[in-house]
């Protein structure tokens, strides 16, 4: 993973999804105003294609997230769908006072929550890549792409920087950040900073715009983040998906079912949801391999990827779940020692105190029985003589 990574200056845009670009703006407290949200159209009950590559059953009874609170910083989740409830705490909510960000007026962050921590569900069309991991909801927008000229509501680089640092303060371990600016702010990187020195795993869309010349995105781009990349059902790069060094891995951002606000489910595309599956194997990790560090974990999601389609953009390679949770690296830190025996006690005396101890108790067996049979004789010699 790339450490040291390159600053640079560019428009004042924040990106959600696919293209989603959100301007600054102040935070509002007003009501909110969602739409009746329905049921979405459904989709196959056969299982997802990035199900089906990842085979996410092998994990079971390995690690499915237990104990392990992943952040999203997104547009808030829908805690009603049948398959996020058990799963969504109460969270942030930097638009509306009381939601605890377990509302969600567009869908996109009930997306991503989805691919993490969806719980299994009888006929369910998918399941998360940790589904029993816990989402903590940080709602920072309404807004979804670039072309969108509506009033919707959204919030400053500078206060999305705030909700990371309470969402590390409120436990969270993983922090999916499925959202881009192209400014290099200093409140979002010290905010960044923050997180790691907190040993937070972070994971960051890479951005959508490769046909604008792939401007460089924060936080992807920052030091220590895990930038994704999005890659289609044949292992090609999804042709938006950005393209440089903040790309440390790529998984499936085409075509991608998730969940919708109103309990129904929906097909995405972009590397919002990429991101998603990486931040639900970092959470598996973080479970299984409880003594890791973040960027321990980071390192382990890159040795253990895929290898790539050819072509440029892929990072290391194609994420891997199984593998991540599984694979033995050799620079990875022993397991943890045996305990040592009581202070004071030499295990090697010890071992030649009992074999002492087992000797002098067959010597004792044996004596008694010469002593048995002497006394035996020297019956058996006064009794017979008078016999006769």
């Amino acid at each position: 993973m790339r450490w040291a990574r390159a600053t640079a200056m560019a428009a004042g845009l924040l990106v959600v999804g696919p293209v989603a670009l959100i301007s600054f703006s102040i935070p509002s407290n007003a009501a909110p105003a969602c739409p009746a949200a329905g049921s979405a159209p459904p989709v196959a009950s056969d299982p997802p294609w990035p199900q089906r590559r990842f085979d996410l059953e092998r994990l079971n009874g390995l690690a499915d997230g237990t104990g392990i609170v992943v952040a999203v910083v997104d547009s808030g989740v829908d805690a009603t769908h049948p398959q996020l409830a058990p799963a969504v705490r109460t969270g942030l909510d930097l638009l509306d006072a009381g939601t605890g960000g377990r509302l969600d007026c567009v869908g996109h962050g009930t997306a991503v929550a989805s691919l993490i921590a969806a719980r299994p569900q009888s006929g369910a069309p998918l399941r998360g890549v940790a589904p029993a991991a816990t989402i903590l909801p940080v709602r920072v927008t309404e807004r979804l792409d670039g072309t969108d000229t509506t009033n919707a509501r959204t919030v400053t680089v500078a206060a999305i920087a705030g909700a990371l640092r309470q969402a590390v303060e409120l436990g969270a371990r993983v922090i999916n950040l499925s959202l881009t600016t192209e400014v290099d702010d200093p409140a979002l990187r010290e905010a960044v900073r923050f997180a790691r020195a907190r040993d937070v795993v972070l994971v960051a869309a890479a951005g959508n715009r490769q046909e604008a010349g792939s401007p460089r995105p924060y936080p992807a781009a920052y030091e220590g983040v895990i930038g994704v990349g999005g890659i289609q059902q044949d292992g090609s790069r999804v042709p938006q998906s950005q393209v440089g060094d903040y790309v440390d891995l790529v998984a499936p951002g085409a075509d991608v079912v998730a969940a919708a606000p109103g309990g129904g489910y929906g097909r995405r595309t972009g590397t919002s949801f990429a991101s998603a599956f990486v931040a639900g194997t970092a959470a598996l990790i973080r479970q299984y391999h409880p003594t890791l560090n973040a960027d321990q974990v980071a390192a382990r999601l890159l040795a253990t990827t895929d290898p790539p389609a050819a072509g440029t953009g892929y990072g290391s390679g194609v994420l891997n779940p199984y593998r991540a949770v599984t694979d033995q690296l050799r620079n990875e830190p022993p397991p943890k020692a045996a305990p040592l025996p009581p202070a004071g006690r030499d295990p090697a005396a010890a071992a030649v105190a009992h074999a002492e101890s087992a000797a002098r108790t067959r010597a004792y067996k044996l004596a008694a029985l010469a002593l048995s049979a002497a006394l035996a004789l020297l019956l058996a010699g006064a009794v017979i003589p008078r016999l006769r």
